[in-house]
């Protein structure tokens, strides 16, 4: 796939971020968002309405995800984030990395991101934090373009989970962004249903780095 095989997408804003399509797979599972959102610029700091730092949250041992909306580009292929398929990911470093920005390292699919994370250990850097798009709070759709289903993008910052308590399907027939892709969820019968219908293998976040 390449990176501007997607034709048709809505502009989305901050609470929801669907593709406009006239080939959605009527099968689609809906999920709707729940748990407790996160704000994208600013946490929750002892009572609601607390606000920290923003540097405080990008230099934390527990940071919180960002939204990756607003044109944010991936840091491996350079691609809108928002603007294409699939699940994205963010890591979070210490000692300010990546250098020159606020926020965490960012990527529009999971098979980016575990490239990433491959050549920032080598480097020696710390991990604090990973974030990836979790599919089980999400009300995510299933677009098929030539016979390929490919799922929607959701950068909203509630909508990531961090990959410790992520169930990953992996090998299935649904694409991403760079084409085949992880598909995360944190409920397990989500990720067990969705590798019934489309294929594939549920392995853990460790299991998934040691392939």
């Amino acid at each position: 796939m390449t990176p501007n095989s997607p034709t048709h997408h809505t502009t989305p804003d901050r609470n929801a971020n669907r593709l406009e399509t006239d080939g959605v797979d009527p099968r689609s599972r809906r999920r709707f968002l729940f748990g407790v959102a996160i704000a994208s610029t600013a946490g929750l700091a002892g009572c609601l309405g607390g606000e920290r730092d923003e540097r405080d949250r990008t230099t934390s041992a527990d940071p919180d995800p960002f939204a990756l909306t607003g044109g944010l580009a991936c840091d491996a292929c350079g691609m809108v984030i928002e603007e294409h398929y699939g699940p994205a990911g963010q890591t979070f470093y210490a000692d300010g990395r990546p250098e020159g920005r606020e926020g965490p390292a960012r990527f529009d699919s999971v098979a980016e991101l575990l490239v990433s994370l491959e050549e920032a250990d080598a480097r020696g850097w710390e991990t604090h934090a990973v974030f990836v798009t979790d599919y089980s709070r999400v009300d995510y759709e299933l677009d098929v373009r030539d016979g390929t289903p490919y799922v929607s993008t959701h950068v909203e910052a509630d909508a990531f989970a961090d990959v410790q308590e992520v169930h990953f399907v992996v090998d299935s027939d649904v694409h991403g962004a760079m084409g085949p892709d992880s598909v995360p969820f944190t409920d397990p019968e989500d990720a067990d249903a969705f590798a019934d219908e489309h294929g594939g293998t549920v392995l853990e976040w460790d299991e998934l780095r040691a392939r």
